[in-house]
């Protein structure tokens, strides 16, 4: 029997088409075992299936922090305080312990003297002296008065500011001014007004125009800038002087 079934023959037990239908059968097989637990689910455990698809409950708190360590009080011990403002204060308690105080015999006697003699004064001095020659001759002289500062004298102005009809009064030398032709053709008057800087020797310095015809500027500021005037003096020192000069021009001159 043994040689029928493992060693080769000529004549073969096994077809194709039988091996085939054991192959479809066999997959049929695993097919049905797969389908039937999805087709019939009540019968499958719940308690298994519930873990599976609830969600783990969420990790315990942590435990609170331990409480801070208690402060640590400092007890503070107050000396009680034997003198104040230079008097003696009596005890507000009686001390347990009390010092004995004794006095050293072991110091030569004091020198004859005078009661409020100077310390460490010479031995046997004169017994008609001052006292208190040594610290001070005269104890209840006043000091001396301090010394009265000067207050500072105000420094002098250099430069005041004077009205033009005033100044007009110190003119020593006036130049007239020569009537431009084109203006007077024009028939063209009025006033050109300067603001000027007269220095410390009378002569004009600075010359600003305020206004007037642009015909008649020029001509008056040629004949103004050769004024000469007396040097104003301030506390018998001469100081420049701000002032306003007019210039007329009429067809009439």
């Amino acid at each position: 029997m043994f040689e029928q079934t493992f060693v080769e023959g000529t004549a073969k037990t096994h077809k194709p088409w039988t091996v085939l239908l054991s192959f479809v059968g066999q997959i049929l097989a695993i097919v049905v075992l797969i389908i039937i637990p999805l087709i019939y689910t009540d019968t499958l455990p719940r308690a298994q299936l519930t873990s599976f698809l609830v969600a783990p409950p969420p990790p315990p708190p942590p435990p609170p922090p331990p409480p801070p360590p208690a402060p640590v009080q400092k007890v503070v011990k107050i000396i009680p305080r034997q003198f104040d403002a230079g008097r003696l204060l009596a005890p507000k308690a009686v001390p347990k312990d009390i010092a004995n105080i004794v006095e050293d015999t072991s110091l030569p006697p004091p020198s004859s003297g005078v009661i409020g003699g100077v310390v460490g004064g010479v031995p046997g001095g004169g017994p008609g002296g001052v006292l208190g020659g040594i610290l001070g001759a005269v104890p209840n002289a006043a000091p001396p008065p301090p010394p009265i500062k000067e207050a500072p004298k105000a420094a002098a102005p250099q430069r005041i500011r004077v009205g033009g009809n005033v100044q007009q009064a110190n003119l020593t030398r006036k130049i007239t001014p020569t009537y431009p032709p084109l203006a007077k053709q024009a028939r063209i008057q009025g006033t050109v007004r300067f603001t000027a800087i007269i220095g410390k020797d009378g002569t004009i310095q600075n010359l600003q125009l305020v206004s007037g015809h642009p015909l008649l500027v020029e001509a008056a500021r040629q004949a103004v800038a050769q004024w000469q005037y007396k040097p104003t003096l301030l506390n018998g020192e001469p100081v420049e002087v701000v002032t306003t000069i007019d210039v007329n021009f009429t067809l009439s001159q």
